[in-house]
């Protein structure tokens, strides 16, 4: 089935908004990770548990990610 030349396309009006926010994470994740590595140079002792962490953390990220990938083509 052909599909409709009369439906409108996507909406481009926010993509300034968008990069704002995108950049906005980006300074916020790198102001944590520079935390988490202070943290680790002064108390040795919480490196471990900071890694295990971040691991955890990036882990979640990555299912976020494909999770939000598959919504996205069902929908």
């Amino acid at each position: 089935m052909p599909t409709s030349t009369n439906a409108p396309g996507p909406d481009g009006s926010n993509q300034e908004l968008r990069m704002v926010v995108l950049l906005l994470a980006l300074a916020l994740g790198l102001l944590v990770t520079a935390a988490a590595v202070y943290v680790a140079l002064v108390h040795p002792s919480l490196a471990e548990p900071l890694a295990v962490g971040a691991a955890v953390l990036g882990a979640l990220t990555g299912v976020g990610g494909l999770i939000a990938r598959a919504l996205r083509r069902w929908r």
